[in-house]
């Protein structure tokens, strides 16, 4: 029997465990990328380590997220980057320099190899057949540290791509499709392998874009083999010798299929508040909008900038639209100014905005009260533009041109004929891209006063008691539990200040109330985490005292960052969920002999109500370790340690 390309790029990089579905491996990392909203605390951590050098073949320090600066703080993180990074051998890419998924597209992807990004769209490089999953910051610091990747073999759901996409029909159709498909959960613990006769017909720019975007179905990671697509794609960046073939065999085992007809499909769109809300554009068409957003790691690549220059040449932006523009990278930003594509964007009252995250995290461009606002980002959950009750659709750079010309959603079929250029030579400049010093001795790291310490938890207690702070519904995603936008990001370095903002845009009384009783629990629905790695969705309630998270279900990387800072993550069955409210005291006897035996459950008395239920414990072995030791810092330094006296 043949294999899947996923399973040919685990059994290369396999460590320890054994390839079935659902048991736990460990996996070597090849390459390591962080971003500033992530990466400081992630180097911090790595610092705490007490590692002298990464340990991995390539790591990047990149800065695309907190670009606004405000304050000094912002300031300040990236001057700690820059300085850890030439001390402890990562590359840094300096502010400007573009986003991290864009940039390491072009710069570092290389086929066959993994890659562990401190982002959840870090699989937009499997568009360049790596196996690229996102983590939290901490996964990613041990990584760097030489240690391998804990995850469960996933299952392998093959998507068949036929036919050909049709005119003005978008590789961002094609995986809004999936997620229409398959929601917002369908991807969970399961990698999106893409093949079939289709997958020829699109360059390595659509690939990304539907394995960046893959990250909101909450799979593992999204794969495409390689090709002459791919090997074009290097040959134009200069790196051609880093081409491999790579695919999965002919008789591959997909443990589940789905089947797309390119030649079939339509534009589509994602209404609010979530990315699979997806119907196709001619349902929502004429809407008046008030706002065009093109960019994000998702679809601001040179062919995505300059189809919509194509379309936006001769013409002006609606006068009821504001549109704004991010280029992907300084690469991007060059080239469509060297091609006369920046005139054609300015020309047309397009506001250009610089080569970074921007809007998609909240940071500026926050949409009119009531307006509807188009993006062709890869996120619409309520309140993550900057704007509560907001009215974000997602899109792809077709529908957005075309709506920003007529003020209205618009079919971009009715778009007359362009002619799309992508330039066949492209200016190679990597002179933002600095390399770690080669006397790293020599190099201070240099701290601002917004930078703290790592807060560490102690060892599991004998049991857990205490009251329900907050309960949630489905799909809460990490914005719902800690925030982004201008005013929250600058203090990522600095978690006693970050965690002032938990839940504040759920439930403004949380924080008060988490330190009034001393921490507690959190009550959550299905899915419950999905959406940005961000670990301080689970640090900073952990420096609240939040103790165990009792879900319906857990989105993977939540789970895991749950698991590295020491809180436990219990699953509750749809009763005992019904049941227990805010207020409620809890109490969870014997949990620590839990952990230690290797039990699937533990016992939780309400002690509020009287009733009593069966709480499932599902952690590998290693993961009870983990939050026996108080999290994976202390696991790894306990663990380092013992390796030293031995």
């Amino acid at each position: 029997m043949g294999k899947t390309l996923t399973y040919k790029i685990l059994e290369k990089h396999l460590v320890e465990g054994t390839l079935e579905a659902g048991k736990e491996i460990a996996i070597k990392i090849d390459q390591a990328l962080t971003q500033d909203a992530t990466g400081t605390m992630a180097c911090l951590q790595f610092e705490a380590l007490g590692i002298p050098r990464v340990q991995t073949e390539v790591a990047v320090s990149y800065v695309d997220h907190n670009m606004l600066q405000t304050g000094f703080e912002n300031a300040d993180d990236h001057r700690y980057l820059q300085s850890m990074a030439s001390k402890y051998g990562l590359y840094f890419s300096r502010p400007g320099n573009g986003i991290c998924h864009q940039v390491h597209l072009e710069r570092f992807s290389t086929p066959g190899k993994t890659l562990l990004g401190s982002d959840s769209h870090t699989p937009t490089c499997g568009g360049m057949g790596m196996l690229a999953i996102g983590a939290g910051g901490l996964d990613v610091a041990v990584a760097m540290g030489g240690g391998p990747f804990y995850l469960k073999a996933p299952k392998v759901l093959g998507v068949k791509l036929t036919g050909r996409l049709q005119r003005q029909v978008a590789a961002k159709d094609i995986i809004l499709e999936v997620l229409r498909r398959l929601t917002v959960k369908g991807g969970v613990g399961k990698v999106i392998e893409y093949h079939g006769e289709g997958v020829s017909s699109l360059d390595v720019y659509q690939r990304a874009t539907i394995t960046n975007m893959g990250a909101e179905l909450g799979a593992t990671t999204s794969i495409f083999p390689t090709d002459e697509k791919t090997k074009e794609f290097l040959r134009r960046q200069g790196r051609e010798d880093a081409y491999v073939k790579v695919e999965a065999d002919a008789d591959a085992p997909y443990d589940e299929l789905l089947e797309i007809n390119l030649d079939q499909l339509v534009p589509m769109i994602a209404k609010p508040q979530s990315p699979d809300n997806v119907v196709p554009v001619t349902e929502v068409e004429g809407l008046p909008v008030q706002q065009v957003l093109v960019g994000s790691c998702t679809n601001s690549s040179l062919k995505d900038l300059m189809t919509v220059a194509a379309y936006l040449r001769g013409q002006k932006v609606a006068s009821n639209v504001s549109m704004a523009l991010s280029p992907g990278s300084k690469q991007v930003f060059q080239e469509i100014a060297r091609n006369g594509a920046l005139t054609d964007f300015i020309a047309a009252g397009v506001r250009v905005l610089e080569s970074a995250c921007g809007p998609c995290i909240g940071m500026g461009q926050a949409p009119a009260t009531g307006a509807v606002s188009l993006r062709t980002f890869n996120r619409n959950f309520e309140g993550r533009s900057g704007s509560k009750n907001d009215l974000v659709y997602l899109c792809s750079p077709e529908v957005a041109v075309a709506s920003a010309i007529a003020g209205k959603v618009t079919d971009p079929r009715k778009l007359p004929s362009a002619q799309i250029v992508v330039p066949e030579q492209i200016v190679i400049d990597d002179s933002m891209i600095l390399a770690p010093s080669a006397t790293p001795e020599a190099v201070e790291v240099l701290r601002g006063p917004n930078i703290a310490p790592v807060p560490l938890k102690e060892p599991l207690e004998e049991q857990l008691q205490g009251f329900v702070l907050i309960k949630t519904g489905n799909n809460v995603t990490t914005d719902h539990i800690m925030p982004a936008g201008a005013k929250i990001l600058p203090l990522r370095s600095n978690v006693p200040k970050i965690s002032e903002f938990v839940f504040t845009n759920v439930d403004t009384g949380f924080v008060k109330r988490a330190k009034e009783r001393g921490g507690g629990f959190i009550i959550g629905g299905e899915n419950y985490g999905q959406g940005s790695s961000r670990e301080h969705a689970a640090l900073a309630p952990m420096y609240l005292g939040v103790k165990a998270v009792l879900a319906r279900q857990f989105a993977r990387i939540h789970k895991s960052n749950l698991v590295n800072f020491g809180i436990v993550p219990l699953e509750l069955d749809e009763s005992a969920y019904a049941d227990v409210q805010q207020d409620h005291e809890l109490q969870l006897a014997d949990v620590k002999k839990a952990f230690e035996t290797g039990a699937t459950t533990v016992t939780v008395t309400n002690k509020t109500t009287g009733k009593v239920y069966q709480a499932k414990l599902d952690l590998s072995k290693r993961d009870r370790a983990i939050i026996l030791a108080g999290g994976l810092l202390n696991f790894t330094r306990k663990k380092n340690a013992s390796a030293v006296a031995a």
